[in-house]
Parts: structure tokens; sequence; C-alpha cells
């Protein structure tokens, strides 16, 4: 009854604000350049998603709509400063799985945010994670690199973009399901860890196929299965998890638009109706499925409104958080 009260509270609390906005609502917005802030470095599938949605958001709105990367801690260093923002609606956070589900199991008393202190706003993309290796290492399939790695416990390394992120669990739950020892190092972004992987510095890597398709398709690294249920239209000769006999190991990586938690909810609905008509647009549709994109259907009503958006964060949250606890992953 206690926690009960208490989440009343919050959801007063978080409510009351919205009431008394129609002040600030009816105000000319926007009236100045937005800021959408990436929580990580660029040139991630975060940061491709955010500037595709950026220019068009920028030609609809009839304002400037800029990326800022503020990386750092998994996502929560970019994504504390929209939490902790004015609530106008010129701050808004490319949030993901890991910054907007994942760490708060993850992280536990140390997030420096809870998610009532975020606005859920839509879902853009979902995208497949890619599991793949340096050409140079005599595997073809998941099932031959799970028999090398087994050969040589804990001589491998295996990259991510960071500790917590989908492509770190991605990497725990191969490990946990396959019973293998891989080392992994975690890299402040995409970018950073795909060039190591190129180099050979790092065996395997696991990242979300926009960011990594481009590699992919050109040979520098080879691709041994995508973690979504169904193959990816994308990479149509590539197997899934599934396909390479493991079918746990499934992760769908997902990236949208939050905001300040008191964000007026006419500032929501405008940005959501806008997000909404960039999906269906057919050069932005085609944009995001060259990448791997996949439209955002995740939740009953398409996850691009409010209200559909918030439900699926909070399933995440949970659906996560057991992910992190099964898997024993902490950060130090």
């Amino acid at each position: 009854m206690t926690q009960r009260r208490a989440l009343l509270g919050i959801a007063a609390a978080i409510a009351a604000p919205r009431l008394a906005a129609p002040a600030l609502a009816q105000a000319a917005w926007p009236n100045r350049t937005i800021r959408l802030v990436v929580p990580f470095t660029p040139a991630g599938t975060t940061d491709i998603a955010a500037r595709i949605l950026a220019e068009r958001l920028t030609q609809r709105l009839g304002q400037n709509v800029i990326v800022e990367n503020r990386p750092g801690a998994g996502g929560n260093v970019g994504t504390d400063v929209v939490a902790k923002a004015e609530p106008d609606g010129y701050s808004l956070v490319m949030c993901t799985i890991s910054s907007s589900a994942i760490n708060y199991t993850l992280y536990g008393a140390r997030m420096p945010y809870r998610p009532e202190e975020l606005a859920a706003v839509g879902l853009l993309i979902r995208v497949p994670n890619a599991i793949f290796v340096h050409p140079s290492l005599p595997v073809r399939t998941l099932a031959e690199l799970v028999d090398y790695v087994k050969a040589r416990p804990g001589q491998l390394n295996i990259g991510s973009s960071g500790i917590g992120t989908s492509l770190h669990m991605t990497g725990e739950l191969l490990k946990l399901d396959a019973g293998i020892d891989l080392t992994h190092v975690p890299f402040r972004g995409a970018g950073p860890m795909l060039q190591e992987c190129i180099a050979g510095r790092i065996e395997v890597g696991v990242d979300n196929l926009p960011s990594v398709i481009g590699h992919l398709r050109g040979g520098l690294l080879r691709t041994l299965a995508v973690t979504t249920a169904t193959r990816t239209p994308a990479l149509p000769d590539v197997p899934t998890t599934a396909e390479a006999g493991f079918p746990r190991v499934e992760a769908t990586a997902w990236f949208g638009v939050q905001g300040p938690a008191r964000l007026p909810r006419p500032i929501i609905d405008r940005i959501s109706t806008e997000m909404n008509a960039i999906i269906k647009e057919p050069e932005t549709a085609r944009r995001l499925l060259e990448l791997g994109g996949m439209t955002p259907d995740l939740t009953p009503d398409g996850g691009t409104s409010p209200d559909g958006f918030a439900r699926f964060v909070a399933a995440e949250v949970e659906k996560w958080g057991e992910v992190v606890r099964r898997a024993r992953v902490t950060v130090e």
C-alpha cells in the first residue's frame, strides 16, 4: 500500500504541471533551435537515426533541430542532461534500450535519473543486432564460432559500444546460452568499437545493424547471425541466431524520443505527430530499411503514440532488468 501511494504521488507530481501548462503550450512553439541529444558517440546507430530524424523535423517544424552528442556511462550522461532540462520542448533525447531500460537495473542506486523523470514521445525504429567476426578468424557460422571459442576459453575478445547496451547484453546472452568464455571489451560508442574490430584487435563484435551494415556488405567484417526472430530484408542471406541453434539469443534494439517529464502534452503530441508522418514517408522508410531498421510495431498501437511508447518502455525496463540479474552484469 505504501509503495502504491508513492507511485500515485509520483504520477500526480508529473501530471500536475501538465494541468498548468496550457499557457506554455499556447506559446509559439517552436520559435528557436531544438537540440536532440544523442547520449553516444557519433557514427553509431543512435547517432545515425537521430540525424535522419533531425533532418526531417527541421523541415517539418520550420526550426533547426541539431544533434548534440553527449556520450558517457552507457547513455546516462546525455540522457540525464535532458531529464534535468527545462520542460520547454527545446531539449529532447534520442533514447535507447540501454539508456531508458537496461540501465535502471544495471546502475541501480547510481542512476542519475529515474523513469518518471522522462516523458515518452514516440518510437522511431527498432533494429536487429548483428554478431560478426574479423575475416581472419577461421569461422563462417555462429556454431563454428562457439566451437572455436570453446577450444580457446578466455582467449578471444567480444566488443560492444558500452557496458549495459543491448550489444553487451546480446553478447552476455550468447555466452550464457552457448556456455562460452569471451572477454567483454566495452567502448564509448559503436564507432571506436568497429575501428578495433576492423583492425583485427577485437575478434568478435556485436553491433546494431545500421551502424555496421556498410562494413558487413563491404567485407571488412563477416556476419554470422542477426538477433531477430526472422531474417532481416537488409541482409536476407544471413541466418538468425535461432536458425544457428541459439533461439534464446534474441534482442531487438530500439530508438525513440523522450523529453523532460513535465514537457507539456501539446508539445509532446506535436512532436509525436511529426514523427508518425516522418516514419511513413517513402524516402525516410527506404533509408531506414537500407540501414536495417524495421517499422516500430512492437507496441499495441505501433509505439509511435506517447502513451503506447510509455507502456512499451515500462515493459522493456522489466524485461531487461531480469536479463541483467540473470547474467549478473555489474558496472564498476
